[in-house]
């Protein structure tokens, strides 16, 4: 492993091994992000107090690494996605990814193995934007050798349960209440 790499996979404290109670709490806040502590404390079967505990300490240990929303990209104005896949020059991952996550609608950066070298997921307004991304914003980057651009026609979230689950913007969140039924496949 290049030595940039391993710099940035030691960042952040010591990894502290997960019990059963934690993995719930993270299976629960994957699910509803905006769970009251009240509800996740229910859910768990722990006092509020502990529950607030346990949150604050996977968000210290950067387990948590924060809270968001997710986003229909197409009601959002965003009706082109695409994952890019680009060739850069050996050694390169830290300018390259610091030139891409500048970009407008990148949503997500992987440093792979393969036949390239980077996975890049963005979102456009349309096929115009994606094209002008493309050819010259990430193109003009010097270490970036190749890209191959592979449109999304359709995307389906996945719960942490790992079934298909509909966009959230066609809906309000809502907490599960109760078991949940069996998911038919």
């Amino acid at each position: 492993m290049p030595a940039e790499q391993m710099a940035d996979a030691g960042a952040g404290p010591p990894v502290r091994p997960l019990d059963a109670i934690d993995r719930d709490i993270l299976r629960m806040l994957q699910t509803d992000g905006r769970a009251s502590i009240r509800s996740v404390a229910e859910r768990v079967h722990v006092s509020r107090a502990n529950a607030y505990a346990r949150i604050n300490r996977l968000i210290d240990d950067g387990v948590i690494r924060g809270f968001s929303a997710r986003v229909d990209h197409e009601r959002a104005g965003q009706g082109a996605s695409a994952y890019i896949t680009l060739k850069i020059v050996q050694n390169s991952w830290r300018t390259v990814r610091e030139r891409l996550q500048a970009l407008p609608g990148a949503a997500h950066i992987a440093l792979v193995s393969g036949d390239f070298d980077v996975l890049l997921l963005v979102h456009t307004a349309d096929n115009r934007a994606l094209r002008e991304l493309v050819l010259t914003r990430i193109q003009s980057i010097p270490e970036v050798l190749s890209t191959r651009t592979l449109l999304v026609f359709e995307e389906t979230d996945l719960d942490s349960g790992g079934s298909p689950q509909a966009p959230q913007a066609h809906q309000p969140p809502q907490a599960p209440q109760g078991p949940l039924p069996p998911q038919e496949l």
